[in-house]
């Protein structure tokens, strides 16, 4: 029996997931990237800083943070995927940046260091912890004591039609689904509620927790590209995996569906998420 932490979620995300995350980075990057932005211009990276990017996943996140620290400063991405990390080992550094570095560890268990960093990130990286208050009183164990934290999470499925819609589109193709999981479990709305957010950054010992909604459009593929990209992430993916024989007849739907989203700079949908902030001391 695997006793690691997160063991399921290392084994997902080292598996089919992690693969289809690096095969299709450019345009998952290009869809999260205005809200990964968003948590950035919060954390006000600054020059010669040392920063963890906690799930950094294929670190396009990771060298944006390395330009703004410049190479007087240090970042560190940190993930569970093989896969994407070593597409992020591999994407070229712009001059002036810091060089990056990239460790492949769990966040929640591993020592990131002892009062190392003046700040910590994630895109859409901190909700996939078994334990996620013991998780962040390790990273808060990482940052200086004047140490900063900021994230971005989604709000819940429901304010999130770039995924809402394609799988409402979908189900009536797909017969019964299963009972939802426990909003809870690890997963990408396990932060959904902000009073549980605030709650597990208190025990982790976080101070001045704030959590701001953000809505922006997502996407800028077109429409082909639009229904192929939810075909292979999110619950539609998932849903999929165990009805191959039904794809073409969902494809027209999801393709019917996102349609009215068109515009002249790809599909464009709705999307809501948490920015997220807090102070470690």
């Amino acid at each position: 029996m695997d006793d690691r932490p997160n063991a399921a979620q290392i084994d997902y995300w080292n598996a089919m997931a992690g693969e289809t995350w690096a095969r299709f980075q450019e345009q998952l990057d290009r869809q999260i990237a205005p809200l990964g932005l968003e948590a950035m211009r919060g954390l006000e990276p600054r020059p010669g800083e040392r920063i963890l990017d906690i799930g950094c996943g294929c670190g396009q996140t990771t060298v944006m943070l390395a330009q703004r620290v410049g190479a007087q400063g240090a970042v560190l991405g940190v993930d569970i995927s093989r896969p994407m990390l070593d597409v992020a080992r591999g994407r070229p550094v712009p001059a002036g940046a810091a060089q990056p570095a990239f460790r492949e560890a769990d966040a929640q268990s591993e020592h990131l260091g002892a009062a190392t960093f003046d700040a910590a990130f994630s895109r859409f990286g901190v909700m996939f912890f078994a334990d996620p208050a013991a998780a962040f009183a390790n990273i808060r164990a990482a940052l200086k004591p004047a140490g900063r934290l900021a994230f971005v999470c989604w709000r819940p499925y429901a304010e999130n039609p770039w995924m809402r819609v394609p799988m409402e589109a979908a189900e009536p193709l797909l017969g019964p689904m299963a009972a939802p999981a426990d909003p809870n479990a690890p997963g990408p709305f396990a932060f959904a509620d902000p009073d549980r957010v605030r709650a597990i950054l208190a025990e982790a010992g976080f101070k001045g927790v704030s959590a701001r909604p953000f809505d922006a459009q997502i996407g800028g593929g077109d429409i082909e590209e639009t229904v192929s990209l939810t075909f292979r992430v999110g619950p539609l993916g998932r849903a999929l995996a165990e009805n191959r024989d039904r794809v073409p007849a969902v494809a027209e739907a999801v393709r019917r569906a996102v349609t009215p989203y068109a515009t002249p700079s790809g599909v464009l949908m709705p999307s809501a998420v948490w920015i997220v902030q807090a102070n470690a001391g």
